[in-house]
């Protein structure tokens, strides 16, 4: 004689009767239970597919195309890429993103320097840190505004500097072997002050009871920084590198608004060289190839990084 379910026996699992696309209560809700993270991700990701891997994969396909933006496409295979090696402009474009990628890894030194300043606490030191906060906060187009005034051969404020140490300088953006230059120190100027961010934030969160044991054990001030705190700062530090770089890489915003690639396409970057092939020269599938080329260095770098993320949790 088959036992009756009693609902009073705590211990005892209810009948798994009632059936739900082929699963019994306790498999369905198993099933549910598994695929809930799925189901909070998914309008993100369906955003993301949208919006990131499918234009990248358009991107790709368009780079094997001859097309200018409004007729049929013409396939042409690997002919893009043949031209954009022997490109000139290509190469010049590829040495600038190299420049940019060395110099502008000096903001998260800058940044760590300023943040062990700033890092005090002192009378008006939170207005001081507002003054250094305010770069980050303000638009890339207002801040390319900000240094085309600053380096104006006639009006300019630096120029105005030199002329009271009586010395004459060329004017700064038209010189093609400098303006690529100083182009990047007007960049250093907003990305110094976000990796200043990152390295408050670090400083902010760092173990007291290790600084102060090193206190206690007699620890000069270049032990304390360079075994003590930076150390300490290796994430904060880690992603202030990876933005920095791939920062480096897209950079567009201040060559559009102080050179627009001049003179003579000397301070040109991917990006823009990108832009210029695509949108003014009406060459589409040349343009997504340098978009490609571009991705492929960045996909590169990042690979790198996440290399180093994984073999550090480990």
């Amino acid at each position: 004689m088959s036992k009756e379910y009693n609902p009073q026996n705590t211990t005892e699992a209810p009948p798994l009767t009632k059936k739900i696309f082929g699963m019994n209560e306790y498999q369905w809700m198993t099933f549910r239970q598994k695929m809930s993270p799925l189901f909070f991700l998914a309008p993100a990701l369906t955003l993301f597919c949208i919006f990131v891997l499918f234009p990248i994969f358009q991107s790709i396909w368009i780079s094997f195309t001859s097309w200018n933006g409004f007729g049929a496409m013409e396939w042409v295979g690997l002919k893009n890429y043949q031209d954009l090696f022997v490109d000139p402009a290509f190469y010049t474009s590829l040495i600038n993103n190299a420049l940019w990628l060395v110099l502008t890894l000096f903001a998260p030194v800058l940044g760590l320097i300023i943040a062990l300043f700033l890092n005090q606490q002192v009378f008006g030191i939170k207005i001081v840190k507002s003054l250094f906060f305010l770069p980050f906060v303000i638009n890339l187009v207002v801040i390319g505004l900000i240094f085309s005034w600053f380096y104006n051969p006639d009006l300019g404020l630096l120029v105005t500097i030199f002329e009271v140490f009586n010395v004459d300088i060329s004017p700064f953006l038209t010189n093609e072997n400098t303006a690529t230059v100083r182009v990047i120190l007007a960049s250093l100027w907003p990305q110094t002050a976000y990796c200043m961010i990152l390295y408050l934030t670090g400083l902010a969160s760092m173990n007291a009871e290790v600084v102060e044991a090193a206190r206690i054990d007699g620890a000069d001030k270049g032990s304390m920084l360079f075994r003590v705190i930076i150390p300490q700062l290796r994430s904060a530090t880690f992603i202030a590198t990876v933005v920095t770089i791939v920062g480096a890489l897209r950079s567009f915003d201040l060559i559009s608004i102080m050179t627009a690639g001049g003179p003579f396409g000397k301070t040109n970057v991917l990006a823009y060289f990108m832009y210029q092939e695509a949108i003014f020269n009406f060459k589409m599938g040349y343009g997504a190839s340098i978009a490609v080329i571009l991705l492929l260095f960045m996909l590169v770098f990042i690979s790198l990084f996440l290399r180093v993320i994984v073999k550090g949790e480990r």
